[in-house]
């Protein structure tokens, strides 16, 4: 069945059945795999996208669902001012570990700082408490979001 989505700007028509989760069309058929796959059941974040402008874990949600929607994928996020802010903080103090949950990490952090703009570090826990990170550099992650805020404000 040929789908219409909207992905990262663009119109992209895939032919999936209706019940495919939204990771495997991004991965499989449009070929952009910085969104990851990590547990299949929402729980760790690391397939998270936005649909429009909220975060989403993309392993449970069907393109049935979505068609018409924005979908915006990590590939994209540098042409975001808010994601752009988050990768040149995510470099400047050296975030990433492994890097797999990272991209998760910062589409929820994106979403976090369009709702707040300048969350405390209890506000950054609080919300990005479902992106896990097997690597354990969650102070490093806060550091980044504080750090982004930081940018977005000058």
């Amino acid at each position: 069945m040929s789908i219409s989505l909207r992905v990262n700007g663009k119109t992209q028509e895939v032919d999936a059945d209706p019940g495919t989760p939204l990771l495997w069309v991004i991965r499989d058929d449009l070929k952009m795999t910085g969104t990851k796959f990590g547990c299949g059941v929402a729980s760790c974040g690391a397939c998270t996208v936005h649909l429009n402008g909220e975060p989403v874990r993309a392993c449970q949600t069907y393109i049935d669902d979505v068609e018409g929607a924005e979908i915006t994928t990590i590939e994209a996020m540098s042409e975001d001012k808010i994601g752009a802010a988050l990768q040149q903080a995510w470099v400047e103090l050296d975030v990433v570990q492994c890097g797999y949950c990272q991209s998760g990490q910062i589409m929820s952090a994106a979403g976090l700082l369009r709702e707040n703009p300048s969350p405390s570090a209890t506000e950054i826990d609080d919300y990005m408490y479902g992106n896990a990170c097997r690597c354990a550099t969650y102070q490093r992650i806060r550091a980044g979001i504080q750090r982004a805020a930081e940018i977005l404000e000058a």
